[in-house]
């Protein structure tokens, strides 16, 4: 079955740190992209960043690019946010997904996780 499992997430003030990981399992990793996508309350969902399987790196918005930070391991079938310097307007449902291709569009990605909460304390 496949699997796209987020954790990693949870409560810290602003300034702090943490660092997500996507655990991918049922398909072949080392075939796809996956990207990290983040949905606050009321708010579209939102492209974050994507990591080809090659390792390169995209950084979509502009308020994340120098404080977030993708990897992967494809021996261990796993993507990794790291996500310095955070501020409250962070706070979302992050998310992983995997496509053939990096793109910021929701809609064009083939698996989904459940997401992992991230909350930014003023």
């Amino acid at each position: 079955e496949v699997q796209l499992q987020a954790c990693g997430g949870g409560l810290v003030q602003a300034g702090g740190s943490l660092r997500l990981s996507c655990a991918a399992s049922g398909f072949t990793f080392d075939d796809y992209y996956i990207g990290w996508f983040r949905q606050a309350p009321g708010k579209e969902r939102e492209g974050v960043s994507c990591i080809s399987s090659s390792g390169s790196t995209y950084y979509y918005p502009d308020s994340v690019k120098g404080r977030f930070t993708i990897s992967r391991d494809n021996a261990k079938n796993t993507v990794y946010l790291q996500m310095n310097s955070l501020k409250p307007e962070d706070t979302a449902v992050y998310y992983c997904a995997a496509d053939r291709v990096c793109t910021n569009w929701y809609l064009e990605y083939d698996y989904w996780g459940q997401g992992t909460q991230v909350t930014v304390s003023s």
